[in-house]
């Protein structure tokens, strides 16, 4: 599976002008949390070869309308991915499971960059680039774990209170 951005725009055009139109309702969920409403509509189209993305076998579609419960302001994203499983080899359930899954993964390395400023780190030699991310991911976890939704407000905390952190942690200052 893969989630087609704007750095590809050849084949996000090509997949842009796919017919959606005539194709299918694949799955359709709603959902509320988080103070919004969300609703996701996924479309697949079976990919004629040209595509330009190795052994793409279909091209997905998912139209995801938002509205925040506060605002009553409603936002429309369109999302677009192709995956080498040819029709039939996964229900669309669980293909629409792996498309959130991987925002549940670049929600991750949202938080990693604009909380941690991995993307402006300096530690680039040896193995201390993927040490650093592993504590990274350790703290999110932790802070997770702990109950704290907002990461960002648990880094401020523990940043200004290192005590309280050592305690979670067994140790005792």
């Amino acid at each position: 599976l893969f989630i087609v951005k704007g750095n590809q725009p050849t084949l996000l055009h090509r997949l842009k002008a796919l017919p959606w139109r005539q194709a299918v309702l694949n799955d359709r969920t709603d959902e509320q949390g988080h103070g919004r409403r969300e609703i996701r509509r996924m479309k697949i189209c079976t990919v004629r070869p040209g595509l330009p993305f190795p052994h793409a076998a279909q091209a997905i579609q998912v139209k995801r309308r938002r509205t925040d419960r506060k605002t009553g302001k409603t936002t429309i994203v369109t999302v677009y991915a192709v995956t080498s499983l040819p029709p039939g080899r996964i229900t669309h359930a669980r293909l629409a499971a792996l498309i959130r899954g991987h925002w549940s993964v670049e929600a991750l390395h949202h938080i990693r960059d604009v909380t941690f400023r991995e993307d402006a780190s300096k530690v680039r030699t040896g193995t201390a680039p993927r040490i650093m991310a592993g504590l990274r991911n350790l703290a999110i976890g932790l802070a997770r774990l702990i109950g704290w939704t907002n990461i960002a407000a648990a880094t401020d905390h523990y940043r200004s209170h290192p005590a309280d952190g050592l305690q979670l942690l067994g140790f005792t200052t």
